[in-house]
């Protein structure tokens, strides 16, 4: 086993070597073996993205749909070179991942949705690449959160890939709806962005 401290971007690390920096308080995600690191985003990051995970656990929960987990578990989307994101949020229904399987370590199983919730220095073109990264792994349904602007991009799985690029934008006279991957979810805007 060798020891990382302070990974190069020259050096690929696999998913057991990230999990290992994150346990030395290294934070980060692995693209295609290439280190990424993480900082915390920020106050209002965490407030909107613990609002909105609380609605999907409860609703989640109360209906037997699925698991719903927060930043920092991981997902891990492919081997050689390793690949291991961190969404804000991520649900995974119990058709994909049943009920009482609890992954050691990330999990190799792709969520159904992912929220993404932009930081204050996240560039457009960079939420973008995540989110058609995310679409291309079988991710069915995917929000883009922007509590500055109080708007949430849509993203829904297509069949071809021009229908994965459509995004539909929501604001604060809008409801998030979960749709056929969460069925009853719905959540006003003006709710997740209250002061």
């Amino acid at each position: 086993m060798k020891t990382i401290t302070q990974p190069s971007a020259t050096t690929l690390l696999t998913a057991e070597e990230l999990l290992r920096l994150d346990a030395q308080g290294v934070r980060g995600e692995l693209v295609r073996g290439v280190f990424c690191k993480m900082a915390p985003a920020g106050y209002r990051h965490g407030m909107v993205a613990m609002r909105l995970g609380a609605r999907l656990v409860d609703h989640a929960e109360a209906r037997g749909l699925g698991t719903v987990i927060g930043t920092d578990a991981g997902i891990l989307l492919e081997r050689n070179p390793d690949t291991v994101r961190e969404p804000d949020i991520a649900f995974t229904s119990a058709e994909r991942l049943p009920f009482g399987t609890e992954p050691n370590g990330y999990s190799g199983v792709v969520p159904d949705l992912v929220v993404e919730v932009a930081s204050p220095n996240d560039r457009p073109s960079e939420l973008a690449e995540r989110a058609a990264m995310w679409l291309s792994f079988g991710v069915r349904l995917l929000w883009v959160v922007h509590p500055d602007a109080k708007t949430i991009e849509v993203h829904r799985a297509g069949t071809d890939r021009a229908a994965a690029q459509q995004v539909e934008t929501l604001t604060l006279d809008d409801d998030l709806d979960g749709g056929s991957v969460l069925p009853g979810f719905t959540y006003s805007l003006s709710s997740l962005f209250a002061a």
